[in-house]
């Protein structure tokens, strides 16, 4: 593969399968929001994250993750020359950095970073996604990771305002 390809990371929310067990749930929101930011996740709670984010997935459960997929499959449409790949920031893989690092796989050194969340002030867009970045740039100094955020807001009312426009009232 030719190294100066680009490799895109689409990232969604990732949400949470309507038949994963509830008590479950709740018993990995109480560990994790239950956390120190500085503390590392105890093994319970990387058990039950692991579970959540492993859970198999169809468009009856999980109707977020197939809307993301098919996003990203109009968003290859429109790119070239690159790989995009999905990842999710929470309940779901692949994450963050397995999608970065199947792209690293590839031989693809130049990656781009791209949220869904596209409205200022979520911690999700605004700190964890950048938290990762910083992570990733470490671990991998050589590859060219960036992060297209936050986004231009007038392009996305614009965006938003011929949404509207198609809309017969």
């Amino acid at each position: 593969m030719d190294k100066t390809q680009k490799g895109v990371v689409l990232i969604g929310h990732g949400g949470v399968p309507t038949d994963f067990p509830r008590d479950q749930f709740k018993k990995w929101m109480d560990l994790h929001k239950g956390r120190k930011a500085d503390q590392s996740p105890s093994q319970v709670e990387q058990d039950l994250e692991n579970t959540l984010r492993d859970w198999p997935r169809t468009p009856d459960n999980d109707p977020y993750q197939f809307g993301l997929e098919s996003l990203a499959s109009q968003l290859k449409l429109q790119l070239r020359d690159c790989k995009l790949v999905t990842a999710y920031n929470e309940f779901c893989r692949p994450t963050i950095a397995q999608a970065v690092e199947e792209l690293i796989e590839h031989g693809i050194i130049n990656i781009v970073l791209l949220t869904t969340m596209v409205t200022p002030g979520g911690s999700h867009a605004e700190k964890e996604i950048p938290e990762e970045v910083h992570k990733l740039k470490t671990k991998y100094p050589y590859i060219n990771i960036k992060y297209a955020w936050p986004f231009n807001l007038n392009k996305v009312a614009g965006m938003m305002k011929e949404q509207i426009e198609a809309v017969q009232v």
